[in-house]
């Protein structure tokens, strides 16, 4: 009897250890977290492929604990302008940064 509740602490041990891994710290994602950046990411890119202003080839988007950042080369001030508005009107962005520079 005695082993079984040994064991028994031992496994709540170690689910608890595990799911404390997985939790978010300020400069880790916790899993949830980044299915939903995944997501968010997809979405994007996504919007901004749609957009006919717009080459996905020359926008990085990555995103982390919902805040957006683009990257790239674009060919005016204009496509930044417009990168950005796309971004802020996908559902899930909290913040966009931009980092994309005029070739």
């Amino acid at each position: 009897m005695k082993t079984h509740h040994i064991f028994a602490i031992l496994l709540v041990g170690l689910i608890s250890l595990t799911l404390a891994g997985c939790g978010a710290t300020a400069t880790r994602e916790g899993t949830g977290e980044y299915v939903d950046d995944t997501v968010i990411t997809t979405k994007v890119k996504a919007a901004i492929f749609n957009t006919a202003s717009l080459k996905v080839s020359e926008i990085n988007v990555e995103t982390f604990k919902g805040v957006v950042q683009l990257s790239g080369f674009v060919s005016s001030a204009e496509d930044i302008n417009t990168a950005i508005r796309v971004a802020r009107e996908v559902t899930g962005v909290t913040a966009v940064k931009n980092d994309m520079r005029v070739k």
